[in-house]
Parts: C-alpha cells; sequence; structure tokens
C-alpha cells in the first residue's frame, strides 16, 4: 500500500498490510510491481504522479487525493484490466466552498482594490455590489457544486440555477443538462465553474460561452484552467466588459509575464481552493474507509471508472 502520508500519522489503518510512505521522492519506496492500492501524491505534477504507474502490474486500487482526476489519465494506459480509479469525493467540498465563497465576496467588493488602497494609504470609498440579489449559475453540480450552493444560500442571492452534465432533479431544485447552458448565461450575474476537466468541458468558457455572460458579470472559475479559453477570457476582460476570479489558470503556475496577471478585473488565488487545514483529517478518513473496505472486500467509495471496462 503506498501512501503519501506517513502511515504512522494515520489512526485506524488496518492491521495485516505492508504500508510504505511515497509523496513524489525520487526514490520508489519498494517494487511497484508490488503495490496493490495506490494513493497518488497530493498537488504533484502529473508527470510524477503516473511514473511508477507502467511498473504496477499487480495494481488494484489508484486513489487520488483530489476531486479531479485528470492529472492521472495518463497513466491509466499502462495498468492491468480490472484498476478501479477512485477520487476523493467528500475531501475537498467545504475548503472549496469557502474559497469560492471569499473569492466571488472579494472580487464584488472590490476588497483587492482595498488592499492596494492600504498599501498606498488611501481611503478608497465608494458603493460596490454585494452578493445578495444576484442570479448565480454554478456550472458543474457535483458534490462541489452542492457545497457551493449551501455556502451560498445565507447571502440571500435571488436565484441559483444549476447545471451538469444530463438532467436532473434535487431537494433545492432542477438541475438543467448542459445543452441549456446557452439560454442560462444570459441570466446570471456570477457564473461558477466547478465542473471535471474532460473532452467536453476542456474549452466549455470558450469565445461564444463569455459573449453570452451579461455586461458586468463575474466569472469564477474553481474548476480547472482548461476550461476556460484564456485567450477569449482576456479579450472580455481587456475590454471590461465582465470581470473574473480564478483559482485555476490555463496555463499553470501562470508565468510572471503573462498578461492574466495584469488584466482589468481579475483576482487570480493560486490553485488553493483544496490545500487548507480541513485537507487532512479529511483525507486520513477517507484513506482509513477506503483500506478498510478493501481488506474487507466491500465495496469502494469513489469509483470513477474501471481499467479495462468498456464506456458503453
Amino acid at each position: 500500500m503506498w501512501l503519501p502520508i506517513p502511515p504512522d500519522e494515520i489512526e485506524g489503518l488496518p492491521e495485516g498490510l505492508a504500508y510504505r510512505f511515497w509523496n513524489g521522492e525520487e526514490d520508489f519506496p519498494a517494487d511497484p510491481a508490488d503495490c496493490a492500492f495506490y494513493v497518488v501524491p497530493y498537488m504533484k505534477p502529473s508527470p510524477l504522479c503516473v511514473r511508477p504507474m507502467p511498473e504496477m502490474s499487480h495494481v488494484q486500487v489508484v486513489q487520488t487525493l483530489s476531486a479531479g482526476i485528470d492529472h492521472v489519465e495518463p497513466g491509466l494506459r499502462h495498468l492491468p484490466p480490472g484498476v478501479r480509479l477512485c477520487n476523493a469525493r467528500g475531501v475537498h467540498e467545504a475548503s472549496t466552498g469557502e474559497l469560492t465563497l471569499a473569492l466571488i465576496l472579494a472580487s464584488l467588493r472590490g476588497v483587492p482594490d482595498f488592499v492596494r488602497a492600504q498599501d498606498r494609504g488611501e481611503w478608497l470609498a465608494g458603493f460596490r455590489p454585494a452578493l445578495a440579489d444576484k442570479n448565480v449559475l454554478i456550472v458543474g453540480y457535483g458534490s462541489i457544486g452542492e457545497a457551493i450552493e449551501d455556502r451560498l444560500v445565507p447571502f440571500e442571492v435571488a436565484r441559483v440555477a444549476r447545471v451538469a452534465r444530463s438532467k436532473r432533479t434535487t431537494a433545492r431544485g432542477p438541475v438543467h443538462p448542459l445543452t441549456e447552458l446557452p439560454a442560462l448565461l444570459p441570466e446570471a450575474d456570477v457564473v461558477i465553474l466547478s465542473t471535471p476537466l474532460t473532452e467536453t468541458t476542456r474549452g466549455l468558457a470558450g469565445a461564444d460561452f463569455l459573449s453570452r455572460m451579461k455586461d458586468g458579470a463575474l466569472l469564477v472559475n474553481v474548476a480547472r484552467g482548461p476550461v476556460v479559453d484564456t485567450k477569449a477570457l482576456l479579450a472580455e476582460l481587456e475590454g471590461g466588459r465582465i470581470t473574473a476570479a480564478l483559482d485555476v489558470t490555463d496555463p499553470e503556475p501562470l508565468p510572471r509575464e503573462h498578461p492574466l496577471w495584469r488584466a482589468p478585473g481579475v483576482l487570480i488565488s493560486p490553485h488553493v481552493g483544496g490545500p487548507t487545514s480541513a485537507f487532512l483529517p479529511r483525507a486520513k478518513r477517507l484513506l482509513v474507509d477506503q483500506l478498510n473496505r478493501y481488506v474487507n472486500r466491500e465495496p469502494l467509495r469513489n469509483v470513477i471508472l474501471t481499467t479495462g471496462a468498456s464506456a458503453g
């Protein structure tokens, strides 16, 4: 069992298993061919995460500690059939929901301007938009989208519209399919992207998407950088028609000289939606639960796909 957290720091791991600590170091802790359960290092580059996978000829489970699995997808073709890939649903919802609200409120209320004015010793008074009474659109309504809505409700927003891959109904109301997104965009004051990165969502927020947003709307991306077409976003920002708050960018990390740093109306945080004090206890609980399920031959949680299985 390869873990990116020292096993002696995780209370409740099942006994009788051979645990090895590996968090991306150059030397592997053991022969990858002997690994049965691979927990992928967290917040590490994709090439590092997939490096041992071609040699993992007997692995049965690959567990990420992130909601997204795009960083391990390049390694899946090297794995034997029947390997279950699991994500970290339940670990990042609280932290990402918090940051989403922080980005929205900071952008609408002009907090970056206040910070710059404070550096100058300037009292920058003025009238700013509130989140109250705004129409909000959440694009990507999985567990993180739900957590974001949980945190929006106390702020007295006028309406929350929800979009996911397919249509369904929730206790809070309908979830619209992606096909209805073009009709929903012009009504939204705040558009939140919390969708996974897939071939369908790559470049989703392109020129057409952005042009449909209403004048003065705020785009918030807590998904993945490539969900947004950076060139198209820059054109809208430089024209001053919309604003943006981005926890993820394309490229990432954003190079020092990239024009997105200096574009008007944009707030950028460096992909910090997940790594907070809330991460480690939730990650440990997930690993304890999954490994106990594995030992007891119970169904694993959060299985995204099984290698060699038909997509149909």
